[in-house]
């Protein structure tokens, strides 16, 4: 009775980890909608690329917010973004090269959804003094009924503001 006792105490112990995932977040990569997700997020970027602003708008879903443009933690709504690319693209040629794109779904977690994971390199380019500017980005697009209704941006700022005449020195002692 007392190898028993310890035996399932020992099993318990040893499926208290796989219990207890259970419950939490799962992600996974396959999943019905990934391939349309992928599509419409590749569609927003080649827009991008493209100096489309109509097309990259077409991708977003009418209520979408989109997230740490502009180099801060602030918002824009789909007629912000408009005007944020629109601006953005009659000075620059916007050239992504090093992509990488990864759908991912994730369920019971506080951000559950259908999302795709980009990476790469924004070369920007002056159109006026033809002066380009590498950014390594990143985005997490959160994809519901063929739309992006949540896109996130994280890039590289040291190369902007580089170029903006800002300089990082050591503190002097």
């Amino acid at each position: 009775m007392k190898n028993l006792k310890a035996s399932m105490a020992l099993a318990l112990m040893m499926l208290m980890p796989l219990i207890s995932n259970a419950q939490g977040p799962v992600t996974t990569l396959e999943f019905p909608n990934a391939a349309k997700a992928l599509d419409v997020v590749q569609k927003y970027t080649k827009a991008l690329q493209a100096g489309d602003v109509a097309t990259m708008n077409a991708q977003l879903a009418p209520g979408a917010m989109i997230h740490g443009l502009g180099g801060g933690m602030d918002s824009l709504t789909v007629a912000q973004h408009r005007e944020y690319y629109t601006n953005s693209t009659n000075q620059y040629k916007h050239t992504l090269s090093n992509e990488l794109y990864l759908p991912v779904k994730v369920t019971n977690n506080w951000n559950e959804g259908e999302w795709v994971l980009s990476w790469g390199v924004n070369t920007i380019q002056d159109k006026k003094t033809g002066k380009t500017i590498p950014v390594p980005y990143h985005t997490a697009g959160r994809v519901e009924n063929g739309k992006i209704v949540s896109l996130r941006y994280w890039y590289d700022m040291w190369n902007i503001m580089e170029s903006q005449g800002f300089e990082v020195k050591p503190p002097s002692k």
